[in-house]
């Protein structure tokens, strides 16, 4: 089958076009006729590298996929050939304390379909049955594979911060796959949003999406117009996966008793942080990544409903993985950039 393989970290031209073995699914496995992958960063850095951490190389990159079931295992109950499914993108043995607890996320052998196993970029993939999300006869491949990975992520972000209706809560980077979800998921609950983004054009689409507020985050005095918006009070919630560009400002912007959660740090791995402003303003600093599988199913209901939407930025051919790429390490995206898989 066709495929695309990271052998090495480096740039686009490490995203190799090769012929690989069509995967044989174990009993309780499916194989996936691949119809569309989404990009997330996490592709970008199995390609690009991160210091200090190890990715099992080669590897087929892809964690947002969706497709056509092409085979079912005999032990398979819940898909039959034919049908239209994306995939829950994270997976752990089943058997687990973690996972039989309803924690997978939490399992010291949780993976990531192309982070730890291969992904979606490739005509054919074996997925575990119990990863299967289907979908509804109005949802297209595209729409399907921009968002399993990023509203896991939002939804559960949003969870454990405790979001209530009424709160505050500030979305940096409204541009994001993340936040573009956890600004519609973040309305739904009945929160108020201040967003930021670099540009005037990424504002204007999250003002569409129901931020409430909208603030250019390369201004020097972002944080001190968060607190202007706010009667000086500061947010109840900062929602962020910027890291050390913003998280001094977040300090400042966030009320006595606020909560500060996290998922990622693209800009880099490491803050100042004063534990005196920590403890006398009671900031609790909340770290997550991915989510438990109840997560993935409630926030996906949610998306078949029709409660929130897809944000879908271009559709490239996979024959163009390398200028996808590109685009979204360019930051002028707003919302997820999505593989034809299709088109090879």
């Amino acid at each position: 089958m066709k495929a695309v393989i990271v052998k090495e970290h480096g740039g686009v031209d490490k995203l190799k076009f090769e012929d690989a073995p069509k995967p044989k699914i174990k009993a309780d496995e499916i194989l996936l006729d691949v119809k569309a992958v989404g990009i997330n960063h996490l592709d970008i850095w199995v390609r690009a590298g991160v210091p200090g951490h190890k990715f099992p190389l080669p590897m087929i990159p892809g964690t947002d996929i969706a497709g056509v079931v092409a085979e079912v295992g005999n032990l398979v109950t819940n898909a039959k050939v034919g049908d239209r499914v994306a995939v829950m993108p994270g997976f752990a043995d089943p058997l687990s304390d973690a996972a039989l607890s309803g924690n997978d996320q939490l399992a010291r052998d949780y993976g990531i379909f192309g982070e730890t196993r291969n992904g979606g970029c490739a005509e054919f993939l074996d997925v575990p049955a119990r990863n299967l999300l289907p979908m509804p006869a109005s949802m297209s491949f595209t729409d399907a594979a921009a968002c399993p990975l990023v509203f896991l992520t939002a939804w559960t972000m949003l969870k454990k911060a405790g979001v209530k209706a009424g709160e505050t809560v500030l979305m940096h980077a409204a541009g994001s796959g993340v936040t573009s979800a956890g600004i519609q998921l973040a309305k739904l609950i009945g929160a108020t949003v201040i967003a930021t983004a670099s540009t005037e054009a990424k504002l204007n689409k999250a003002r569409a999406l129901g931020a409430d507020a909208l603030i250019n985050y390369s201004k020097a005095t972002w944080a001190d117009d968060v607190k202007g918006l706010t009667g000086k009070q500061g947010v109840d919630v900062v929602f962020d996966h910027v890291g050390p560009a913003t998280f001094e400002g977040d300090m400042k912007a966030i009320k006595w008793g606020g909560r500060y959660v996290t998922c990622g740090s693209t800009t880099g791995a490491e803050v100042s942080l004063n534990l005196r402003a920590l403890f006398f303003k009671r900031i609790s600093l909340i770290g997550t990544t991915m989510g438990p599988k109840a997560d993935q199913l409630e926030v996906w209901k949610l998306i078949c409903n029709g409660k929130v939407k897809p944000v879908v930025d271009r559709v490239f051919a996979m024959r163009e993985i390398a200028k996808a790429h590109a685009h979204v390490e360019s930051r002028e995206a707003f919302g997820k950039v999505i593989l034809d898989a299709t088109q090879w």
